[in-house]
């Protein structure tokens, strides 16, 4: 199988090159040059954000293409239709972002979707996931088009930095501001069974929507934090402190403690997405203790800090604020 890859030296496409390679398939990857290729694939310098930028792929020949990419829906629109003729599919790594918010409790891939258009420039993430879904079905047909509709992605080479600064956090030990409810459950995907799944779908010839993350009650917040303590060895003490006291001290979801929403209309978008599709094709999990294990392996691998997107902020609370937050919630009220 030969294969070409958009992007490819960072997250989720470095893990879809990987597993690709390790199955024996020729790969090959486009990219800015600002990143090495893993080992074993083929490079191809270009910025597809440029005029001039996709001359280098005027030539060649793939069974399939697949793209992560997250801004201006007519850099797909381009490449899509640049190698209609050449190549067999298109896998476009999407977001189940592109459903119309929020989500609704057990949203399946017949959702209603937000409005796109393939020759959007610059818009909004969910505007520019949809458009790039439609620009890569508009070149390559329904039948020879995917869409991998992913949820939250962690796991090793994460550069958006909510697993990263989970365990950055818990390694320095000490009272942690833990988000209850403790056994609330969390929905996910690990980077490696994205691009696991994604090949095999690829390979199987499957087209059309498939909303890609873990079956709810895959894990839970606990076990996502025990599993940070347990491999960091630190001595940090996990303060579950319940959702109402968190909202009510201004702690933003999702952003100052990563992953975690309350109960309510964002988790139900969020943390209950119909995956039966998914799983139906073959989609496999791994334990969320290896994911958080194998993500460690790797920080430690840099020395402990991880890369990060210039064009995603910052998350996570400062050392500052968690402690403030805590003194205010172990204040008794007057």
């Amino acid at each position: 199988m030969k294969m070409l890859m958009l992007g490819g030296t960072e997250f989720v496409g470095r893990a879809i090159v990987e597993d690709a390679l390790a199955r024996g398939w020729e790969v090959t990857v486009f990219h800015r040059g600002r990143h090495a290729v893993p080992a074993g694939a083929a490079s191809l310098i270009g910025d597809r954000t440029t005029p001039e930028g996709l001359a280098p792929l005027a030539t060649g020949s793939w069974d399939v293409v697949v793209d992560t990419w997250s801004a201006a829906p007519s850099a797909v629109r381009d490449v899509a239709r640049l190698l209609a003729d050449r190549v067999g599919r298109f896998a476009y790594v999407s977001s189940r972002s592109v459903y119309t918010w929020p989500a609704a409790a057990g949203l399946a891939e017949d959702g209603p979707l937000v409005e796109g258009s393939p020759d959007d420039g610059d818009v909004p993430y969910a505007e520019a996931k949809r458009g790039g879904e439609l620009a890569a079905t508009a070149a390559f047909g329904e039948d020879r088009t995917l869409l991998v509709r992913a949820g939250l992605i962690i796991g090793p080479y994460e550069n958006v930095g909510r697993l990263p600064w989970w365990l950055g956090r818990i390694a320095r030990g000490g009272p942690v501001l833990a988000p209850g409810p403790r056994d609330l459950p969390l929905q996910y995907v690990d980077a490696r069974d994205l691009a696991a799944w994604t090949l095999d779908a690829v390979a199987a010839g499957l087209s059309g929507p498939y909303n890609l993350i873990a079956p709810a009650g895959h894990t839970t917040t606990g076990e996502l934090l025990d599993a940070c303590v347990r491999v960091t060895g630190s001595d940090a003490e996990l303060r579950w402190t319940a959702p109402e006291a968190l909202l009510a001290a201004g702690v933003e979801p999702w952003t100052e403690l990563p992953v975690w929403v309350p109960p309510g209309e964002m988790y139900d978008a969020m943390h209950t997405a119909d995956v039966s599709r998914a799983v139906a094709a073959g989609l496999r999990c791994r334990p969320v203790a290896e994911t958080v294990a194998d993500t460690w392996a790797w920080l430690g691998s840099l020395g402990g800090v991880a890369p990060h997107r210039p064009d995603r902020p910052p998350v996570g609370l400062s050392p500052e604020r968690e402690a403030a937050v805590l003194a205010e919630l172990s204040t008794p009220a007057e």
